[in-house]
């Protein structure tokens, strides 16, 4: 009798070459625990002291970042459960700016406290349900954990309250810089609310970052207006201080327009040489002579830019600019409020923009052009200059004002100026609401409720581990703030408590009001709801089938043998 070999299910339904993974191979268990290996990695990254991550991407560039949504987009991940994790961090980055290490901490906790209900025996359906409960009834509590509020919006200080902890958590020990510079730029960019209680509108591509080595952390400034790391063209490299400036904006090429098909020209003698030559001249001279007469002091140029034209231009005294970037050109246009024009000419009084200050300044090494604008106006683009010894700093750095500047885009929301206590202290404060709340409901859902708390726990215990802290010692005595009642405190006084990262307590535990230790309701509720989802979501997953990858047989990667050109 011959053997029968199991054959795959679906054998005949699908193309060869896929792959199937149902629950009866414990496809969820499987999935949990690649989540795991991603989890474990970046919660070592959370919190101010959090770890930073080196990664060779696969165009072999380096990136040192202890951002969660920075690492993940920049591995090349392939598991399909792994990546809704990586969707929900991508989502939270792109919204909110801030709180992609909880997000990701979030979700892998949530799974890994419901692989403990699976083999309890609970069903995924209902350690869904009771997590979506618990979810609804966590969002209801933050809005009573409420302890501050950003009223006016244009106030630096009260700006600062919110960018601080956002930047401290990706450059501890530099916060008190970045976030300086963050809120100059941001306050001359933001327009004045011209009513009580009018949002005002914000555009996080309103602030720029120019990366120049050299110096330190402490030599960054703020332009008001934008930065090109190049300096002009012609022999004029400044303009005056003591007026405003016209600039032309072209997306095309300063030069005589060219045919796309060759031509040849016969010529007899030396004359009609000279002749043909002098046609040319005279064009480009009339062409930029049209220009200067429209009091055009400065032209910027989106194209090339012809050496016979900048003769003329540097004769008639203007200063020209070859920027290559039409992103840049356009940002270029908002801030002097000219208009590009895709033709070579005279500009109408229209299409002209203004500009305060246009000069070449030396920074470092490098020679940068500025375009800067009058103080007293409200600027449309501001720009970071910053400084570092090292480009992969700089960048960490960058990534970090990103995120502040994100969260100065949250803070605009309808509900955006809420504050919570930070450092912990509001996840300590869930978990002892959320588990009387599962107290109080009937039924197995109340398990999958009292994990769900239990999960909050990672981000208290992960702050104190990356400071260095012993948990067992600092996780009772928050527990112990957060339960017992001072006499004479304040009703509210337990919600201040969190994790003391800097150690000046015996116990671990710090007044969060002393530091100005904040985070946004918004980030927080936005973060809940997707790491929420993001788990729920793979625990709905019964079942991953993965057709073929698509493309032909792969060339051979080793060397051939014998002579390169050798035929088969």
């Amino acid at each position: 009798m011959s053997l029968r070999l199991p054959q795959n299910p679906n054998a005949g339904l699908f193309k060869q070459g896929y792959n199937s993974y149902s629950n009866a191979d414990g496809q969820i268990i499987k999935s949990i625990a690649a989540i795991r290996e991603l989890h474990q990695m970046c919660l070592t990254s959370m919190g101010p002291c959090g770890r930073n991550k080196i990664i060779v991407n696969h165009l072999g560039k380096i990136i040192i970042t202890n951002d969660a949504a920075t690492m993940l987009r920049e591995l090349d991940i392939v598991h399909p459960a792994v990546k809704v994790l990586v969707m929900a961090t991508e989502q939270q980055k792109i919204d909110m700016g801030d709180g992609t290490n909880l997000v990701m901490i979030l979700a892998g906790e949530l799974l890994n406290v419901s692989e403990k209900l699976i083999s309890m025996g609970l069903s995924a359906v209902e350690i869904i349900q009771g997590y979506n409960m618990a979810r609804k009834f966590t969002l209801k509590e933050l809005d009573e954990m409420v302890v501050g509020e950003i009223t006016d919006k244009n106030d630096k200080n009260e700006l600062l309250k919110m960018i601080k902890p956002v930047i401290s958590s990706k450059k501890y020990g530099s916060e008190d810089i970045l976030s300086e510079l963050v809120s100059e730029a941001v306050s001359h960019v933001l327009p004045v609310a011209q009513q009580a209680g009018e949002i005002p509108y914000f555009n996080v591509d309103s602030i720029r970052v120019v990366k120049i080595m050299g110096g330190s952390l402490s030599n960054s400034t703020v332009i008001k207006g934008m930065v090109f790391n190049r300096e002009p063209e012609g022999h004029v490299k400044s303009l005056s201080e003591d007026k405003k400036h016209k600039v032309a904006v072209f997306t095309c090429p300063l030069d005589i327009a060219n045919t796309e098909t060759k031509g040849t020209v016969l010529l007899h003698n030396a004359q009609e040489m000279l002749d043909f030559s002098k046609g040319e001249e005279k064009q480009i001279d009339a062409m930029m002579k049209e220009i200067a007469d429209m009091g055009v002091e400065c032209i910027v140029a989106g194209a090339g830019v012809g050496e016979l034209a900048l003769h003329y231009l540097n004769r008639y005294g203007i200063l020209v600019l070859k920027v290559p970037s039409k992103f840049e050109l356009r940002r270029l246009c908002r801030v002097c409020g000219a208009t590009p024009l895709p033709r070579l000419g005279a500009p109408t009084p229209e299409e002209l923009g203004l500009v305060e200050t246009v000069k070449t300044m030396e920074i470092g090494g490098d020679r940068v052009t500025v375009f800067k604008q009058e103080q007293g106006e409200i600027s449309r683009t501001s720009t970071i200059i910053l400084r570092g010894a090292t480009q992969n700093n700089l960048d960490d750095i960058e990534r970090a004002i990103d995120d502040g500047v994100a969260a100065v885009k949250g803070l605009m929301k309808p509900s955006g100026g809420k504050l919570l206590p930070g450092a912990g202290a509001t996840e300590i404060e869930l978990i002892s609401r959320i588990t009387k709340y599962g107290e109080r409901t009937p039924g197995l859902l109340q398990l999958a409720i009292k994990q769900f708390a239990v999960a909050f726990e990672v981000v208290p215990r992960t702050l104190a581990e990356t400071a260095g802290l012993d948990v067992n010692e600092v996780l009772p005595n928050l527990y112990a703030a957060h339960n017992v009642t001072e006499p004479g405190a304040v009703k509210t006084d337990h919600l201040y408590k969190g994790v003391d990262i800097d150690g000046e307590s015996d116990e671990g535990v710090k007044d969060i009001r002393e530091e100005n230790i904040y985070d946004m309701l918004a980030t927080k509720k936005f973060a809940i709801n997707v790491a929420t989802e993001a788990a729920t979501t793979v625990l709905s997953i019964d079942q991953i089938i993965m057709a073929k990858k698509a493309g032909g047989p792969r060339a051979p990667q080793g060397p051939r043998p014998g002579n390169w050109d050798q035929e088969d």
